[in-house]
């Protein structure tokens, strides 16, 4: 572990590598596990404003789930996008291949809203962990996942590089320039 400015990362985004391969796990992440995916009290806000824009790309058991249940929910305490019958996220749509895909980031893939989806969805495999002093920034090693980090590993692709645009979201670019400064350093000794 390692700190910067406000964070305590977990070296293992350094030293595991991953890249999606949605052909092989057809997005298991957004229609598996037993919660919504984390929101912060904004992003509830921003999917409130939203959801009618959102809305004509869902199916409609994801509309039935968010008008039934609001478009986050609290579970255990945490802010969370909410399940259809306990399972899919809400959000998540289909392509013709049967793979998961995110009915918000289609709709901000059409440029139909400027919010490309959860920060909590886009930083996946790495979890923040807020605390009141500090976040902690782990990777979440899912064995769904296990194609995804055998792809990483062929090639070449560390975890924090295959969410980069995620992480400079969430922390700012400076904060990623260090980190990919101290990633530096510890693959040369490595």
């Amino acid at each position: 572990m390692f700190q910067i400015g406000k964070t305590i990362v977990s070296e293992e985004i350094i030293e595991n590598d991953f890249m999606c391969n949605l052909s092989a796990c057809k997005g298991a992440c957004c229609i598996n596990g037993d919660a919504g995916a984390p929101l912060t009290v904004e992003e509830a806000d921003i999917l409130e404003d939203i959801y009618p824009v959102v809305k004509p790309y869902l199916r409609p058991e994801g509309i039935a789930a968010i008008e039934a249940q609001g478009t986050s929910v609290i579970n255990s305490g945490e802010i969370e996008t909410p399940l259809i019958n306990n399972a899919d996220c809400a959000y998540v749509i289909f392509d013709e291949k049967k793979t998961a895909l995110c009915g918000i980031e289609e709709a901000y893939n059409q440029g139909d809203v400027k919010w490309k989806k959860p920060v909590s969805c886009h930083l996946y495999p790495i979890r923040v962990k807020e605390y009141s002093e500090f976040s902690a920034v782990n990777y979440d090693k899912w064995e769904i996942c296990d194609d995804a980090c055998s792809l990483g590993k062929e090639l070449q692709i560390p975890v924090y590089k295959f969410v980069k645009e995620a992480l400079v979201r969430k922390f700012g670019s400076e904060w990623y320039g260090e980190l990919d400064a101290v990633a530096t350093k510890i693959k040369s000794k490595g």
